[in-house]
């Protein structure tokens, strides 16, 4: 970590954080008789709003998991997964950090959907404490500068250098912190790997000095402002990316028809939640694409989505996916509204 006024890391400074980075990721148990926490003071809270933005696929979605300790946001290798604002919580003793994932920013498809996604990164970066770019350490291509460009001036930056354990050549890291200080004045530099627990730790403690001392803005065990039907619609978009790769169009989506809920019948079964979802894509040939040979691709979709859920919800789910085709759906306004989108 640098600030603009002092050196970037000495090669061995990255050396060591490369070695860190190469661990397993330790998610720490609580003590079984830990003391009872002394109550905190309403003076000595902390809260504020922090944006993680960056291009598409450099990993906003994984870090936002990562710092919330638990999945809110779906992740996939293919870019434009992530298409909505989603805000994740993490309470950690007096301080309350709130952040916010953003879509990656469109450059290349000027359609409604991509619009309304830019939309929501601009939305995003204009009423924050703090902002969080995120960049592939070492490299900086001209579609993240065009998102350093979004950002206002004057709201402190962290530049997240992530992905550190997959550079290669470690020489090329220091000189590349030292340019990167002439694109913008940066509060600090973070080289990390968000799948790296104490990389994310290290990160929470340099942005809990950003945030202003105020009352939190939620309850301490809240992790997210989305309702369980949107996370819904999201669980089974990421099968949806990650069972067909690259041969689907990355405007397909996902619509919850139903949602319901009940008390479980059975013995260890809190309740019971059934959810019935559409999967829209914008041809026949892709429609055949994501039901598979018999059926199979779909009911894998399926199966996997209603485990996450269930761990998520805490609930037994019972899931339904249908597939219909809505031709030129992403180029139409009322029609990207309509599905959810600003």
């Amino acid at each position: 970590m640098t600030t603009p006024d002092a050196k970037p890391q000495t090669l061995q400074d990255i050396d060591a954080m490369l070695a860190a980075s190469k661990g397993k990721r330790v998610v720490a148990d609580a003590p079984s008789e830990a003391p009872a926490a002394a109550p905190i003071l309403e003076a000595d809270k902390r809260c504020g709003l922090i944006a993680i933005v960056g291009k598409p696929n450099v990993g906003k979605s994984t870090l936002l998991n990562a710092l919330v300790g638990q999945k809110i946001s779906i992740t996939s290798r293919k870019a434009q997964t992530t298409r909505h604002r989603i805000t994740g919580m993490h309470t950690q003793g007096a301080t309350q950090f709130v952040f916010v994932d953003t879509p990656g920013f469109q450059t290349i498809h000027g359609n409604a959907l991509n619009k309304s996604l830019n939309k929501t990164v601009q939305g995003a970066v204009g009423d924050v404490d703090l902002v969080l770019l995120v960049v592939e350490a070492g490299s900086f291509t001209p579609a993240d500068a065009r998102v350093l460009a979004l950002l206002a001036p004057g709201v402190p930056t962290l530049l997240v250098a992530n992905k550190l354990d997959s550079v290669k050549n470690r020489a090329e890291v220091a000189p590349w912190l030292q340019e990167m200080q002439t694109r913008h004045a940066f509060a600090e530099f973070v080289p990390m790997s968000a799948k790296n627990d104490k990389d994310v730790q290290r990160l929470l403690g340099i942005c809990e000095k950003y945030l202003p001392q105020q009352a939190w803005f939620y309850d301490a065990d809240e992790l997210t402002d989305r309702s369980e039907k949107f996370m819904a619609a999201e669980m089974v978009r990421e099968k949806l990316f990650r069972l067909t790769g690259d041969e689907l169009p990355y405007t397909s989506t996902v619509v919850i028809d139903k949602f319901e809920e009940e008390k479980g019948k059975t013995k260890g079964v809190k309740r019971l939640v059934r959810i019935a979802a559409t999967i829209v894509v914008e041809r026949d040939g892709h429609k055949a694409m994501v039901i598979g040979d018999k059926g199979e691709r779909l009911k894998r979709m399926g199966t996997e989505a209603r485990t996450e859920l269930e761990k998520l919800f805490d609930a037994k789910v019972f899931l339904e996916l249908w597939v219909k085709v809505r031709s030129g759906w992403a180029d139409d306004e009322a029609r990207v509204r309509s599905f959810g989108y600003e």
